[in-house]
């Protein structure tokens, strides 16, 4: 069985073409079983890339090397059809990858595929589906199990937002920055932070979004970072306060008599 970390320390999300060249490269060098679990990491890299039917030929080359490579090779299929446009023909690679994951003790493996099903399932499965990814994963003892929870509140929030419940979204949002804040991934706990500031905004609590906002806002000051989506919110925000004080100060009202 491979080492955990032996991908994630290889793997940048925000590129994947170098990402895919260092993998192919640490899968030349790795014997078998590690060489196929790196190979199903380059087929979810070119996927990345938009690249679907190479990723799949990767998945097509690899041998049976045991059960973690089967349900990787699962699962990432599943993502390549999934990301290719096809999600009914993804569910049932992630389903099956979940019980061969579940039946071999891949906690980690297990959850991920679960967490992919559930975003491939029908509109009104979605919450259900992720519920139940949730519980899995806070069952787990391996950490990385446990550690999807963040991502699964995310994505439970999400599935809220469809079906138009801004509520339960705003308690999932809130409760996935917590889990970031438990794993300790700063980037990722300052997305978490604007869905909680997006959820709020959408509940009409405009003040408490602003201030959310604008504490991101000084955070990426502080660390001379810009990002897009904080400045957009922020932008709205100012502009939906100046419309509730245009409200409350109509024109032509002046001071109260004595």
């Amino acid at each position: 069985m491979s080492s955990p970390d032996a991908a994630h320390d290889l793997w940048d999300f925000e590129d994947p073409v170098g990402s895919e060249e260092r993998l192919r490269e640490a899968a030349a060098a790795a014997p078998s079983p590690a060489r196929e679990v790196l190979l199903t990491h380059v087929a979810r890299a070119l996927g990345l890339q938009q690249r679907y039917d190479e990723g799949h030929a990767v998945l097509d080359a690899l041998e049976d090397a045991g059960p973690e490579v089967v349900a990787r090779r699962l699962l990432e299929r599943g993502r390549l059809l999934r990301s290719g446009g096809e999600p009914e023909a993804a569910r049932p690679a992630f389903a099956e990858a979940v019980e061969v994951a579940r039946d071999t003790g891949l906690e980690a493996l297990e959850v991920d595929a679960m967490h992919m099903a559930a975003l491939v399932a029908p509109l009104e499965e979605q919450v259900p589906a992720t519920q139940r990814a949730l519980v899995r994963a806070r069952q787990c003892r391996d950490p990385r199990a446990r550690d999807w929870d963040a991502s699964l509140l995310n994505n439970l929030g999400m599935a809220h937002v469809e079906r138009g419940d801004w509520r339960a979204a705003l308690a999932a949002f809130e409760a996935a920055m917590n889990a970031r804040v438990r794993i300790g991934e700063d980037e990722r706990t300052r997305v978490a932070r604007w869905m909680v500031g997006w959820a709020l905004r959408h509940l009409g609590h405009v003040e408490a979004a602003l201030d959310v906002q604008q504490m991101l806002k000084g955070d990426l000051d502080e660390l001379g970072l810009e990002d897009p989506y904080v400045e957009e919110e922020l932008a709205l925000l100012e502009s939906l306060m100046a419309t509730i004080d245009d409200l409350d100060d109509p024109p032509g009202a002046g001071p109260a008599d004595d």
